[in-house]
């Protein structure tokens, strides 16, 4: 029988399997940041095991509160800053070089097809769009990974879910992974590997991928995770031009990290998405969703754009576009936060930045603050904030806050208004 993604890079990355139905994996690359990292570093030192691995493959950013707000997250960046001097990190992005982990690490070509990845942070998942397998840990764990470069996992199982169709103008890559979830529940996948496979996911762009597979944990997915293909490839290929003769061959060689057409999967679901709206959600849990349509007009707060779902430079041209000449309402307040340097330079170079500003938004530097209520946008009790986050759960950005998921053009509509909205890009 044939193997899926995972099953190939499971048997690729197999140190030993000590029980029946676990692996421990050799890891390609363990990613790191402020929040959670130092917890493990401080519990290595307190052991006499103050040493990591591999410094090359370890890769470490403060991203979460940055700069720091009070003295407690100054030494958590404080802990970051001088365990990467001690252990030769040098790929340690500090404040002004640093940005959201899961959009600045690819950026800088740190993820390949068949690499294996951990980070004590959920949406590690994030990086299965280059057909890596990639998951969330906890401390125990990422401790592990930082010392002896392994990590046990599952075996893996697979859910397939081809999506078919084309979508409409004005329909998103963050409206087709609400829309799954919505489908199979926020148990729908849990401690399995979700492959996005089909037409729909073929299109999409590699910013696009991420943006599915980082909210493949919300279904309770370890990982998400496409085919490699040549969209990889082009992304890659600055980084990768020196290890391969020509792009063909680069293909060639990540062709084996594809699915055989004869693999195991624990469930297989087929999607069309032709007739899909743009959507987001209501409630507290990420497969609560209803259309915009069926949600316009209700009141919002604030407006959040930004995220390792949907900070790239891809969301804020649709984002530009839709605020282009226009005002946030003055019953509102609408925030941008660009994932990392590069795109914030990038939208400044585009004119982006001006169109945002005209309109009244608020720029802020790179972070994850306001995501899970820590910085840069906390909402106050009672406060709805329409956001192009990934969790809506109760009080994510702020106690007694709640949170609508949508797609970047949909926030940059609901901005204008000062209520949830479809935009004039959509076309029904």
């Amino acid at each position: 029988m044939g193997k899926t993604i995972a099953e190939k890079i499971f048997d690729a990355h197999k140190v030993e399997s000590p029980e029946e139905g676990i692996f421990v994996l050799n890891l390609d690359r363990v990613f790191c940041h402020e929040i959670t990292t130092p917890i493990a570093i401080n519990d290595l030192v307190s052991r006499g095991k103050d040493r990591v691995f591999d410094p090359e493959k370890i890769k470490a950013v403060i991203d979460h509160v940055t700069p720091a707000k009070d003295s407690k997250t100054a030494e958590q960046g404080k802990i970051m800053r001088d365990w990467a001097a001690r252990q030769g990190i040098k790929d340690f992005f500090d404040i002004g070089q640093n940005g959201v982990c899961h959009a600045i690490f690819p950026e800088k070509g740190f993820v390949r097809p068949g690499y294996t990845v951990i980070m004590g942070d959920s949406h590690t998942c994030t990086h299965g769009a280059f057909g890596a397998f990639a998951a969330g840990v906890g401390t125990t764990d990422l401790e592990v990974g930082i010392l002896k470069g392994v990590c046990s996992f599952k075996t893996p199982e697979s859910i397939r879910i081809n999506v078919s169709g084309s979508l409409k103008q004005g329909v998103y890559a963050k409206d087709v992974i609400l829309y799954i979830i919505g489908k199979i529940g926020v148990n729908g996948a849990t401690n399995k590997v979700i492959e996005f496979t089909g037409p729909v996911i073929d299109r999409f762009s590699m910013e696009e991928r991420m943006t599915i597979c980082n909210m493949a944990v919300e279904a309770g997915g370890t990982c998400g995770i496409c085919t490699p293909d040549m969209t990889t490839v082009n992304y890659l290929w600055k980084f990768i031009e020196d290890d391969f003769d020509s792009k063909e061959a680069a293909l060639k060689d990540y062709s084996q990290w594809a699915s055989d057409s004869d693999a195991h999967y624990s469930d297989v679901i087929e999607l069309d998405v032709t007739d899909l709206e743009p959507v987001a959600t209501f409630g507290y849990k990420p497969d609560q969703i209803k259309t915009i349509a069926e949600m316009e007009k209700t009141p919002v707060d604030q407006i959040y754009i930004g995220s390792c779902t949907n900070g790239r430079i891809e969301d804020l041209r649709v984002a530009a576009e839709v605020l282009r000449g226009k005002k946030v309402s003055p019953n509102v307040r609408a925030v941008l936060s660009p994932a990392t340097p590069d795109i914030y330079k990038e939208a400044l170079k585009e004119g982006l930045i001006e169109i945002f500003m005209d309109a009244g938004v608020c720029l802020t530097n790179p972070t994850c603050g306001a995501c899970l209520g820590m910085s840069n946008g906390v909402l106050a009790d009672g406060e709805v904030c329409a956001s192009t986050t990934n969790r809506n759960f109760n009080g994510r950005m702020g106690k007694g806050g709640t949170v609508h998921l949508m797609s970047p053009a949909s926030a940059a509509a609901t901005a204008i208004n000062g209520y949830i909205t479809n935009s004039a890009l959509y076309k029904g």
